[in-house]
C-alpha cells in the first residue's frame, strides 16, 4: 500500500496528486481536482464537505435521517388506516393512497443509510457511486423514484380538484385508471432515464443524490415542469373559487335591494344559479381543502429543495470560474498544512451555508408529517380502537362447559332435554290470494293497453300560476278565461257597483 508521502506527489498537504490513483473506479467525475503547480494536478481529499463545512457535519445530516425514521412510521399509520379501517373512519382515496405510497419511498431514501452504513469514498479522493456502493444506487433510486412519484400525483390531486370545481367534472374510472398509468409509469420511466444518463452519487451527507451531468434536462426540468403545472392548477381553481363568491354575493345584492319594477323570472333564474355553482363550490371545498393544502406545501418543498440543490451543484463545478474564486481559499488551506478551520470562512463563499442544507434535508423529511397532518383524521383512532375492542370481545366470549354436556349443539342448552327428538319443521304452503276485485291491476310488461287514452285532457288557464309567467297586460277580466259561470255573470262595461 503506498504511502501517504507517495500519494502526495508534488502536492502539499492536504492534497492528493491525481497521477497516483486510478481512472476508474468510483464516480471519477465527482473529484475536486484542479492544477495547482503548472499542469500538475491536485486533489482535495474526499469527502469534500469535511473541507468545507465545520467538525460534525456529516453526523449532523444523520438528523434528517432520523427525521425521515419517524415520518416513516407515521406514514405507515396512515397507509395501514387506508387499508384496514371502514370508510367512515377514514374518508381514503386513490389519490391519497398513492400520494402517501410516494412518500414512503421517498423517506426510505434516507432511512436504508442508516442500517447500510455506506462509505463516501471510494479511494482518497474518489467518491462512491452507484456502481460501486450497493447502498448508493438503492438510496438513490428511492429518492429519485420517490420524488418523480410525489410531484406526478400532486398534479394528479391538483387536476382532479380544478376539474371538479371549474369544469364540473367528477372524475370517473376513466380518471382512475389514467391516473394510476400516468402516476407510476411516468416514475419509473424518468427513474430509468435518470440512472441512465446521469447517475447518483454521494455528493453531501450517506444519502446519494443525481450528480451534474444533464440533470437540468432529465430531471429537474421536468420535475419543476410538473410541479409549475400543479400551482397554476392550483391557482387558477382557487382564483375561481373567489370569483365564484364574489359573484354570489353580487347577485344576491341585486336581487334584494327595492325596485319599482316587478321581479323578472330570467333574473331569478340567474340569481338561482350563482347560489348553487356557490353551493357546489363549497361542497368541494370543505372535502378537498385538505387535499389542497397538502399540494401547495409539497410543492413549495420540491421547489425549494431543487434551488438550493441545483445551486451546490453548479457551485462545486471544477471550471475556471471556480478555480479564480476558490484561489484564496485553496492557498489558505496550503498555508495552513490542512487546518480547515482557519480557512472556512473563505470557504463559505463557494458553497451553502450549514443551515440551509440542514434546512433542505429536514424539510424533505417532513413529507410524511404534512400527510399525516392534512390526510388523516381523528377518527382513525377511532376505528382503529373498536377494531381492538371487536376483536378482544370475540376473543373472551365464554361458552359454558355445560352446554357441550348436554348436547353436541350449545344452542340447545336451555331447552328442556336436548337429546330429544328433532322437531321437523317445514315452511308453510304459500296460499294463493284471489285477485282484487273492481280493483285497478297494472298493466303487464308487454301489454300495449293505454290506461290513460281515456283521460280528459287538461287545459291550463291563464291565470294558472303553476310556472312563472310574465305579468299579464289584460285589465279587463273574461271569465271566460278562469272557468266562471258566465251566464250569471255580471257585464263588467256596465256594472256601477
Amino acid at each position: 500500500m503506498a504511502s501517504s508521502s507517495d500519494l502526495r506527489g508534488l502536492c502539499r498537504p492536504p492534497f492528493f496528486a491525481e497521477v497516483a490513483f486510478p481512472e476508474t473506479g468510483g464516480f471519477v467525475s465527482g473529484r475536486f481536482c484542479m492544477p495547482l503547480s503548472g499542469n500538475y494536478t491536485c486533489c482535495l481529499p474526499c469527502p469534500t464537505t469535511d473541507w468545507t463545512y465545520a467538525d460534525g457535519f456529516e453526523s449532523r445530516t444523520e438528523v434528517a435521517n432520523w427525521v425521515n425514521v419517524a415520518a416513516f412510521v407515521l406514514t405507515i399509520y396512515l397507509i395501514l388506516s387506508f387499508l384496514v379501517l371502514p370508510v367512515k373512519y377514514t374518508h381514503r382515496h386513490y389519490l391519497s393512497v398513492c400520494l402517501s405510497l410516494a412518500v414512503i419511498f421517498m423517506e426510505l431514501a434516507f432511512i436504508i443509510p442508516l442500517a447500510g452504513k455506506p462509505e463516501q469514498c471510494y479511494n482518497e479522493i474518489t467518491p462512491n457511486d452507484m456502481h460501486s456502493s450497493g447502498v448508493c444506487a438503492i438510496s438513490g433510486a428511492f429518492l429519485l423514484f420517490g420524488g418523480w412519484a410525489v410531484i406526478i400525483w400532486v398534479f394528479c390531486r391538483a387536476l382532479a380538484l380544478h376539474l371538479q370545481i371549474c369544469w364540473e367534472v367528477v372524475p370517473g374510472d376513466k380518471f382512475f385508471y389514467g391516473a394510476l398509468a400516468f402516476g407510476w409509469l411516468v416514475p419509473i420511466i424518468g427513474l430509468a432515464l435518470t440512472l441512465s444518463l446521469s447517475g447518483v452519487s454521494f455528493r453531501f451527507g450517506d444519502v446519494c443524490h443525481i450528480n451534474h451531468k444533464d440533470a437540468l434536462q432529465d430531471f429537474w426540468g421536468p420535475l419543476l415542469a410538473f410541479a409549475a403545472l400543479a400551482m397554476v392548477l392550483q391557482f387558477i381553481t382557487m382564483g375561481y373559487c373567489i370569483h365564484v363568491y364574489i359573484r354570489s354575493l353580487l347577485d344576491d345584492k341585486a336581487t334584494t335591494t327595492n325596485s319599482s319594477q316587478a321581479p323578472t323570472y330570467s333574473g331569478s333564474v340567474k340569481t338561482l344559479s350563482a347560489r348553487q355553482a356557490f353551493r357546489r363550490v363549497k361542497r368541494v371545498i370543505e372535502l378537498q381543502w385538505r387535499g389542497a393544502l397538502l399540494v401547495l406545501v409539497i410543492i413549495g418543498e420540491v421547489v425549494f429543495f431543487s434551488v438550493v440543490f441545483v445551486s451546490m451543484d453548479n457551485s462545486t463545478q471544477v471550471n475556471k470560474e471556480l478555480i479564480t474564486k476558490a484561489q484564496p481559499w485553496l492557498t489558505c488551506l496550503v498555508a495552513s498544512q490542512g487546518d480547515k478551520n482557519q480557512c472556512l470562512s473563505k470557504a463559505g463563499e463557494l458553497v451553502q451555508s450549514e443551515g440551509v442544507v440542514m434546512a433542505v434535508l429536514i424539510v424533505l423529511g417532513l413529507s410524511g408529517f404534512w400527510c399525516l397532518m392534512f390526510l388523516g383524521r381523528w377518527s382513525m383512532l377511532q376505528g382503529w380502537a373498536e377494531l381492538f375492542r371487536s376483536h378482544l370481545k370475540r376473543k373472551n366470549e365464554f361458552v359454558s362447559a355445560d352446554a357441550r354436556r348436554f348436547s353436541a349443539d350449545p344452542r340447545t342448552y336451555e331447552m328442556l332435554s336436548g337429546t330429544g327428538p328433532q322437531l321437523n319443521i317445514t315452511s308453510p304452503d304459500r296460499v294463493l290470494s284471489p285477485a282484487p276485485r273492481g280493483g285497478v291491476m297494472s298493466p303487464e310488461p308487454d301489454s300495449k293497453q293505454d290506461y290513460a287514452s281515456g283521460a280528459r285532457a287538461y287545459v291550463s288557464p291563464v291565470t294558472s300560476y303553476s310556472y312563472p309567467r310574465p305579468p299579464s297586460q289584460h285589465k279587463d277580466w273574461d271569465p271566460r278565461e278562469t272557468y266562471a259561470r258566465g251566464e250569471a255573470g255580471y257585464d263588467m262595461k256596465t256594472f256601477k257597483g
